[in-house]
Order: structure tokens, then C-alpha cells, then sequence
């Protein structure tokens, strides 16, 4: 039977999740995650430079890892009434349940099949997560699967609202974003706290006041409430995406509007951001400053965006533990842009490694690109080189890690 399980490739993911589940709550019980603390420890050095990064900052521009090329065609901004109640048909459903971490292959097979784009799940997993157990799948990741394999294109902004959502699925476009999740274990071993998760929402109800999504883990055609949006996208920025075939690019364009542009985008994100600090606490005030260091990074204001992760990092020890986003860094890794470029590298390596020895095995690829970075910057070569290779352990084929091993003239 075991030989069965590892001859058939299905089979043998499923048994290899189920192994680090198990693992990870035999560490986890050991040493909680949610107890790990980081404290920046280089405020004082960035105060001193804070003045001249802030002046010397580049004219306010959207470059995050791997930049995205900036749209070419322009807005044709309309204001038409919605539907009160609107679903879209036509999407494949897939379940990742029994394939934990399976949330961003499963939910864009979704997102893609209503495009007429057909594929087995784990055909497009092992595109997106070369290393089986990897823990996260970025946007710009499923992006280029996207573009790159599926014929499609795809959009990717930040700093959503409802009437975005609900704009898109208006005029036929499904869309894909990334949300909060606060599990209790129901999933199995390891499915416990905040995490990250991928959905696809296809329909929504103005009377029932509830947006309708195909969830891979919930089941299809799930139901959303209007009053818990914004706090559960908070988390990610309220990021969306919009994929769609070359023919409708037009239309996706002047649906997006004002937001068609990233650096206005971004902008507008960050006011967003800036604007709910003021009302909140607790885990959602320290979404609320890590959104806005995030969409700082993104125009490159370096130095008052490592201030809004300070902040956010000083709220966190006063989140009750089982509320803490233990696995931010997983997701989103603008600390560590904002500290390397602000010449904070030993909060780099500090974060880094304290998000790699709170996981139940150290497998984040960003991480261990950045902490290489700042290790590099500090002198130490062979730390950086160890860590490089590490990242390409996880990811064989990352291409910042490929990069930098090629600038230090290493193979």
C-alpha cells in the first residue's frame, strides 16, 4: 500500500501534506508560533538617516518584485447603475481539501476555467509551487501562469471595496482575491490561527447583503457577508484579480477607472491605509499600518514606510495571542524591502529568522532571498551564498535568488 501511495502522484501529495501537518502540530504544541515576538531593534540608526532617505527618495513610482509593465491603453470612465443580484456561471469548481497550502492552484483553476481554460489541478500546483510543501503562492506567481500558460492576462490591484467586486461581476468578469482566515483546526493538523486564502467571487445579493464565491475549502457557491469584507481583506491589502482575454482588455481598463494607473493605485491604497489607522485597534490596526508600509514600499518611500511596519510591529505583542498573524511574512514581505533599502539589515536578518524558526520547516524562499541580501550588505558572503542556495532549495528555479548567485559569479 505505502509503495501504491508513492507510485500514484495525487496519492503521494496528499501523503506528504498529511506528514507536515502532523509534523507541524507536533512543533507547534512545542513552540507556539503565535508567542514568537519581533522586535526592530534599529530605529534609533534609521532616525539619524530617515531626513536624507525621505529627500533622496525617487519620484513616487509602483516596482514591486517582479515589476508589472504599465498599461498602454487609457480609461473610458462610465457610471452605470448594478444589478442588485448577480451570479456568474461557468466556473469548474476544484476542492483542495486534502492538499493543504492548495489554495492558490485550486482557485485559479477556477478563476481560469470560466475563461475556458481547462487543466488538472495539480498540473498547474507544481507550475505554481515547485517544492510541494510550499507554503504560499504569490500574486504576481499566479500572474504569470496566467499570461504565460493559459493564453489569458490577468490585472492585479490593491485597495478594493465592495463596489469593486461587485462592478466586475456586474459586467462578466469573476474575481479572484486574497482574504484573512482565522481556522481552528477544523482542516486538519496545522490548520489553526490566521493564514492567508485565495477565493473567487462570482455572484453577489444586495438584499441578502452577501457576495457569493466558489471557496475551495468551504465548498462551491459560498456565501460571503457584505459586513465581513472588509475585515478579512483587510489583511491582504484588499488586493483583487482580474483575468480576462485579450479582447476585453478595453473593458477591464475602464472598469478600473481612476485605477488603472499603479502609482495611482498605490496612492490611493496607502491614503486608504492611512485613513483607517485612526479608528481601529488591535489586529486590524496593524493591518492597517502594514498596509501602508506596503503600498509605501510599492512607491518607494522607503524610510516613512519601515516607520508604518515599526508601528505595526510594536502593536503586535498587544494582540491576544490566538489572534496574531503569526504568518504575515508567509504572504507579504514589504518589511523587508523597507529595512534592507533604509540600511536596517540587521532587522532583516532578525525578521527573517524569526519567521523561518516559527515555521514548522523553514521554507520561505523570500525569506531567505532577503536575509541573504542583508547578509551580503553586512559582509558575510558565505551567509548569503548558504541562504541563496536554500531558496532555491524551496523554489529551484526563484529568479532574484538565480540573480544574485549570478552577481556574486557563483553557479
Amino acid at each position: 500500500m505505502a509503495a501504491v501511495v508513492f507510485i500514484v502522484p495525487s496519492l503521494r501529495e496528499r501523503a506528504l501534506i498529511k506528514f507536515d501537518e502532523v509534523r507541524a502540530q507536533i512543533k507547534y504544541a512545542i513552540n507556539p508560533p503565535e508567542k514568537v515576538i519581533f522586535e526592530p531593534q534599529e530605529q534609533q540608526i534609521a532616525a539619524v538617516v530617515r531626513q536624507t532617505m525621505t529627500a533622496l527618495a525617487p519620484t513616487a513610482t509602483a516596482t514591486i518584485l517582479p515589476s508589472t509593465p504599465e498599461p498602454t491603453m487609457t480609461p473610458t470612465i462610465t457610471s452605470t447603475p448594478l444589478p442588485g443580484l448577480v451570479q456568474l456561471d461557468g466556473i469548474t469548481f476544484q476542492s483542495q481539501r486534502g492538499m493543504w497550502n492548495y489554495c492558490a492552484p485550486a482557485n485559479l483553476s477556477m478563476a481560469l476555467s470560466y475563461w475556458g481554460y481547462e487543466d488538472y489541478i495539480l498540473n498547474i500546483g507544481r507550475w505554481l509551487k515547485p517544492y510541494s510543501k510550499d507554503k504560499n503562492v504569490m500574486p504576481y506567481e499566479m500572474k504569470a501562469f496566467t499570461e504565460e500558460v493559459a493564453g489569458l492576462k490577468a490585472v492585479i490591484r490593491v485597495g478594493g471595496d465592495l463596489q469593486t467586486i461587485k462592478k466586475f461581476i456586474a459586467n462578466g468578469f469573476p474575481v479572484l482575491v486574497e482574504k484573512s482566515e482565522v481556522l481552528h483546526g477544523e482542516y486538519g493538523p496545522g490548520s489553526t490561527g490566521w493564514m492567508g486564502h485565495y477565493m473567487v467571487f462570482n455572484g453577489y445579493d444586495d438584499v441578502r447583503r452577501i457576495l457569493i464565491g466558489q471557496d475551495s475549502l468551504s465548498g462551491p457557491d459560498a456565501t460571503f457577508s457584505y459586513d465581513d469584507l472588509d475585515r478579512d481583506w483587510r489583511g491582504f491589502n484588499y488586493l483583487y484579480m482580474i483575468i480576462y482575454p485579450i479582447e476585453k482588455e478595453q473593458q477591464v481598463y475602464d472598469l478600473l477607472g481612476d485605477q488603472l494607473d499603479e502609482t495611482a493605485n498605490y496612492e490611493y491604497a496607502a491614503l486608504k491605509a492611512a485613513n483607517e489607522v485612526l479608528g481601529l485597534s488591535g489586529r486590524d490596526q496593524f493591518f492597517a499600518y502594514y498596509n501602508r508600509g506596503t503600498n509605501l514600499v510599492a512607491l518607494q518611500d522607503y524610510a516613512t514606510a519601515a516607520q508604518m511596519f515599526d508601528e505595526a510591529f510594536a502593536i503586535y505583542p498587544n494582540i491576544p495571542e490566538d489572534d496574531r498573524p503569526y504568518r504575515a511574512l508567509w504572504y507579504q514581505t514589504g518589511p523587508y524591502y523597507a529595512y534592507f533599502h533604509t540600511g536596517r539589515y540587521w532587522d532583516v536578518i532578525s525578521l527573517a529568522t524569526t519567521t523561518l524558526d516559527a515555521m514548522s520547516e523553514p521554507m520561505l524562499e523570500e525569506s531567505y532571498y532577503w536575509r541573504a541580501r542583508a547578509n551580503l550588505a553586512l559582509g558575510d558572503t558565505a551567509g548569503a551564498e548558504k541562504d541563496l542556495r536554500l531558496a532555491l532549495k524551496y523554489h529551484d528555479d526563484f529568479a532574484p535568488a538565480v540573480q544574485m548567485l549570478e552577481e556574486m559569479g557563483l553557479k
